[in-house]
């Protein structure tokens, strides 16, 4: 199963599974698309959002978890 790390770039999980995107979002990352999705780990971008990070990993691996059942 893909694991989701807080070094991990949000684009490279969006490459393992663009329906992932909604989880993004839900924590309130909506850009993306931008550079910075390719850039920014995911450890950065929820410090820059004011994100809690553990909550954040705990729903993107609950998302890839559901889909490999």
């Amino acid at each position: 199963m893909f694991k989701v790390t807080k070094d991990m770039t949000i684009m490279q999980v969006l490459n393992q599974d663009r329906e992932v995107a909604h989880v993004f979002m839900k924590h309130g990352l909506h850009c993306l698309g931008c550079p910075g999705a390719t850039m920014e780990s995911i450890g950065d971008a929820a410090n820059v959002h004011g994100i809690n990070l553990e909550t954040l990993l705990n729903d993107l691996n609950n998302f890839f978890e559901e889909k490999s059942k």
